[in-house]
């Protein structure tokens, strides 16, 4: 483009051109720029000059970018800031710390890069002396710190001083939470994962890339799995359970029937119907899994909630297997909302037939005749429960 004369050159252009040899790492063609502004005659100004010297020592060739910081009358702190980690990058930590020292002022970053360096060289203790002479923490630099402690796998460590961050009340950004789920993998801690990962959730972080990276590595197993999309679940968090799910699906982790009851249970709760349909049926058409009972009562209630209860009733004849109470009992629960009288009498009959001993089938019909304007019955119903001494059985969780 030079050659054609297409476009001018000017220091403006060649800064960014700079950047950009930097990032990627191509020293030859930074030499070549390098050349052509000395040949050009630019002024060093500092922003030339910046770009340089970051390029220099992205390629590895820090004492090249120390001349060219020599060389720039006007410093600013962005020019000591890039030499400072050009020297950390390539683990010359002293030559940093006096150049650190040298400094006329210091910003944040300043003091974060040269914190992380002693960090990265296991010097734990000189790191922390450095961040509590630190004039005003951000959230920068307690993350340096936390992330320093993960590198080095002293994860206990790390959620210490997030705890400390928290108290001194510093906003912990979603790369700050990112890290702490990975501290939490290392721990392999599931209920601290779960707690820092609804903390990103009533932030409106869980969608970010490292999030849901490290998210992925607080549950190495399907155990860990199991937990956290069953924690969700009961918790009230059903979407970030069936979220979790899909990840883990994307992920080609192989789930088991736990996980599927823990995914339907979430459908249950959102009312997922067309959803937790899908993952039903996905049990045996692509992973080879037989739906248990639990599976079955869990579909009846999705079903039944969202009043199709003849869907439901038609699941329940399909079944392979026999129903156990739970099947029934969610049948009879959804028929008493939904004011269905003939479903809940069979539901009713099926569940005395399995458990003759508890009274939840006879309450709840009776109600139901009751409701349904059929007193006369309701009170033979209740006639018969005490003919029969039947009491009711208060842990009963059949009905919600």
């Amino acid at each position: 483009m030079r050659r054609e004369g297409i476009v001018a050159v000017n220091p403006n252009m060649m800064t960014v051109m700079f950047e950009a040899c930097g990032n990627f790492g191509v020293l030859r063609e930074g030499l070549q720029m390098h050349s052509l502004v000395l040949r050009m005659g630019f002024v060093m100004d500092v922003f030339l000059g910046n770009s340089i010297i970051t390029m220099y020592c992205r390629c590895g060739y820090v004492n090249e970018g120390n001349a060219v910081f020599q060389s720039i009358s006007k410093k600013d702190i962005v020019s000591w800031n890039a030499l400072i980690a050009g020297y950390i990058q390539h683990k010359e930590i002293e030559k940093a710390y006096e150049l650190f020292e040298m400094m006329p002022n210091r910003d944040s970053i300043s003091w974060t890069t040269i914190i992380s360096g002693y960090l990265g060289i296991g010097e734990v203790e000189r790191s922390i002396q450095l961040f509590k002479m630190m004039p005003k923490k951000d959230d920068i630099a307690w993350t340096a710190v936390i992330s320093g402690f993960v590198d080095m796998e002293m994860c206990e460590e790390a959620f210490t001083w997030f705890i400390e961050m928290l108290r001194d009340s510093v906003h912990a950004s979603s790369l700050t939470l990112s890290i702490m789920l990975s501290a939490s993998a290392c721990l392999a801690t599931l209920r601290a994962g779960t707690q820092i990962h609804g903390l990103l959730v009533k932030k409106g972080m869980e969608y970010e890339l490292s999030v849901q990276n490290s998210l992925v590595s607080i549950a190495p197993n399907i155990v860990s799995i199991n937990s956290m999309i069953t924690g969700f679940a009961q918790n009230g968090l059903g979407e970030e359970a069936v979220k979790l799910f899909a990840k883990i699906q994307a992920e080609n982790f192989k789930p088991n029937e736990i996980t599927f009851l823990a995914v339907l249970s979430a459908c249950v709760h959102e009312g997922l119907v067309e959803q937790g349909c899908e993952y039903f049926n996905s049990m045996k058409s692509l992973y080879g899994l037989e739906p248990g009972p639990d599976h079955y009562a869990c579909m009846v209630d999705l079903l039944g909630r969202a009043g199709l209860l003849d869907e439901a009733t038609d699941l329940i004849q399909s079944s392979s297997i026999e129903p156990h109470s739970g099947v029934w009992g969610a049948l009879l629960g959804s028929s008493r909302n939904h004011f269905r009288l003939d479903l809940a009498n069979v539901a009713a009959q099926r569940l005395t037939e399995l458990d003759p001993a508890n009274a939840t089938p006879y309450v709840v019909l009776s109600d139901l005749y009751d409701i349904m304007g059929a007193r006369k019955d309701g009170n033979q119903v209740r006639l018969l429960k005490e003919t029969l001494r039947v009491k009711k059985n208060p842990g009963c969780s059949w009905i919600e």
